[in-house]
């Protein structure tokens, strides 16, 4: 532990900070996304496509990971590759089906305009310890798979 004192905060207090950070963080995409020329979905996937790191997605799965329909998914494709961000291959398992391949600057791109905020989030990062970092993460984690499936239930529900 790093030695210093944290504040203390109640649930409804961490609640009001994440949804401030939340709050912050819509804005902040909608603005990183103007900036790359994108709009926030297609950030998003953009962001999906290079996290898939065992293998491409097709264009279905992108949807899925997205929350998008698949004939939504076309449209930001088609946007992604005329803004130089990805292309469509062949699947080489199924010929009928492509996978999405972030061109080779497209990392680059994107890290261009994250990389000073994440920098930050590393020197917020260096006054916690390995066990309160491990206890941020599985609350994210968490927290993130209860949202999902809210967005789900939403969505089945017609609410979303």
């Amino acid at each position: 532990m790093d030695g210093k004192a944290r504040p203390p905060a109640t649930p409804a207090e961490a609640l009001a900070a994440m949804d401030r950070l939340i709050a912050t963080s819509l804005v902040a995409q909608h603005a990183i996304a103007q900036r790359l020329g994108l709009n926030v979905t297609d950030l998003t996937c953009v962001g999906h496509i290079l996290g898939a790191v065992d293998a491409p997605l097709t264009a279905g799965e992108l949807a899925v990971r997205a929350g998008v329909t698949t004939g939504a998914i076309t449209g930001v494709v088609n946007r992604l590759e005329s803004a130089g961000f990805v292309e469509r291959r062949p699947d080489p398992a199924d010929r009928r089906r492509v996978r999405i391949v972030a061109q080779d600057t497209a990392s680059r791109r994107i890290h261009e305009v994250y990389e000073p905020f994440y920098d930050r989030l590393a020197d917020v990062f260096a006054d916690y310890s390995p066990d309160e970092i491990a206890v941020l993460g599985d609350w994210l984690t968490r927290a993130g798979g209860l949202m999902t499936t809210y967005l789900a239930e939403l969505r089945e529900r017609g609410d979303a």
